[in-house]
């Protein structure tokens, strides 16, 4: 019998309780627990074999019938499981192909992947120092040089790791509202003047949705018109927060965005933070998508004034590259978020404990548990540095330049359009909105590159591409570029 046919025979007679924790056989648990990993490692040399596809698509109806996802009532061997993880990770989406193009958070970090199996088998909750006494001080050590980079004082800044930068934005808009009105914490609404807070039309919907979550209001968040460039206007920001306090209602929060999703637009920081000094608004600053940026001395001017910002939302699982969830909500004033979220659980947060008890963060958290998000990406930081973050994130500014350039001098593009280009403006939007689902589509069938499209108020369907995987290569745009044009050329 063949190493392989022996391995099969012991997981097949084996199921879950019969391997740690619930029993001694450590024979069966290694043989499982090797073999997952050997699903997981041809997964990850699949995802960066560009011969291989990024998915083989199939509608919804179809999928069901390709692979079991129900419940059993009685435990399946281990066999059968090994057999349905490997059925998960061929049947889904290689986000971490070099190829696909089609979300912000994409790419696979070896490092940062070793992080989280490291995590996950640590299996440790982030709110007492007794529980976590190693990530509880790596997570200082690792936020504090973000506060660095956003070049505020280490020493009287603040923040916690969120599960997502919606999470991140909310922790900001409710630590901005208990500042001006603590009262809030305790009473809510009562007593209350009416609030309302301002952010880019192309901004995050999480700040609306913030909004909505704490009582103020979806409809008192208010959005700002922006430039041809997707850049929030300054002068519009002022007139209506003029206008909101004449007609009685008190701002009390600004959000700048560093990196849209649509656009990637980087609003100008320094002069809405000079107009919320002056009506004494709190800046945030979500730069969940571009906060990488500040990485890199030759495009951190993209960011330039984001030391004034009050709170800044940060994703290292985006332009960094960290797996998913790596968020984090940043802060200039020390002690805010205790006084803001915190609740004194004696049966968790005791003050007599025999350690500094400033260390047990679970009491500023809005949650309880707390994922520990920041074991992968402190493991990948160090495995770059600071000069590999810098390299990284000005190679694929050049790939984004170069991608720009390619696209400006590729006739393929036009000849996409040829046939419509003199048709009236009403027609030529119809038919515009319908080509690039129509690619899309395409690509999907294909399984060979995937890249997300959209529309918005002044423009039809168009694509909307991210470069933040450290794989992408020159020659990788070179064929997302050739197959656009060749799976439009074949549009009937």
């Amino acid at each position: 019998m063949s190493a392989a046919d022996e391995s099969d025979a012991l997981l097949e007679n084996l199921i879950a309780k019969e391997i740690l924790p619930q029993s001694g056989n450590w024979e069966g648990t290694e043989e499982f627990l090797n073999r997952i990993v050997q699903v997981l490692l041809k997964y990850i040399k699949d995802q960066n074999d560009r011969d291989q596809k990024i998915l083989e698509f199939h509608h919804p109806d179809k999928m069901q019938m390709l692979i079991d996802l129900s419940i059993p009532e009685k435990p399946e061997n281990l066999l059968k499981l090994v057999k349905s993880c490997e059925d998960v990770l061929r049947l889904g989406v290689r986000t971490g192909h070099p190829r696909f193009f089609n979300q912000i958070s994409c790419g696979l970090d070896l490092v940062s992947m070793a992080g989280e199996w490291l995590t996950a088998t640590a299996n440790t909750n982030m709110f007492t120092y007794e529980i976590a006494p190693v990530f509880i001080l790596m997570e200082k050590s690792v936020m504090t040089r973000m506060w660095e980079a956003v070049g505020w004082d280490p020493e009287k800044a603040d923040g916690i790791f969120a599960p997502g930068g919606a999470i991140a934005n909310l922790y900001a808009m409710n630590a901005a509202r208990h500042q001006l009105w603590p009262r809030s914490k305790h009473l809510g609404m009562k007593d209350i003047p009416t609030l309302c807070c301002f952010t880019s039309e192309d901004s995050h919907y999480s700040i609306k949705s913030a909004s909505a979550v704490l009582g103020i209001g979806a409809d008192y968040c208010f959005n700002i018109p922006t430039d041809k460039n997707g850049k929030m206007i300054p002068e519009a920001l002022e007139a209506k927060i003029i206008e909101c306090k004449k007609e009685g209602l008190t701002p009390f929060f600004a959000c700048c965005t560093a990196g849209s999703t649509v656009y990637g637009a980087f609003d100008p920081l320094e002069r809405v933070a000079n107009i919320c000094e002056r009506h004494k608004l709190w800046f945030h600053v979500d730069a969940a998508w571009g906060g990488g940026m500040l990485l890199s001395p030759e495009h951190r001017y993209k960011l330039a004034g984001i030391e004034r910002a009050n709170s800044v939302t940060w994703n290292p699982h985006k332009l960094m590259g960290a797996l998913l969830q790596c968020s984090a909500c940043l802060f200039r004033q020390d002690g805010l978020l205790f006084q803001c979220n915190q609740m004194s659980a004696d049966y968790l947060f005791q003050q007599d404990k025999p350690y500094d008890v400033s260390f047990d963060t679970g009491d500023k958290a809005i949650q309880c548990g707390r994922h520990n998000d920041v074991f992968k990406l402190w493991l990948m930081w160090k495995s770059k540095g600071m000069e590999g973050y810098r390299q990284q994130i000005n190679k694929l500014m050049d790939l984004s330049n170069y991608f720009t350039r390619r696209i400006k001098e590729t006739e393929g593009f036009e000849l996409i359009i040829e046939n419509i280009r003199n048709l009236e403006p009403a027609e030529m939007r119809a038919r515009l909105e319908k080509i690039a689902p129509k690619i899309k589509a395409g690509m999907m069938q294909r399984g060979t590159t995937m890249v997300g499209y959209q529309p918005d108020k002044q423009r039809p369907n168009f694509f909307r591409m991210i470069i933040s995987n450290q794989a992408i290569t020159r020659e990788d745009l070179d064929f997302l570029i050739k197959e656009i044009v060749d799976i439009g050329e074949s549009l009937e």
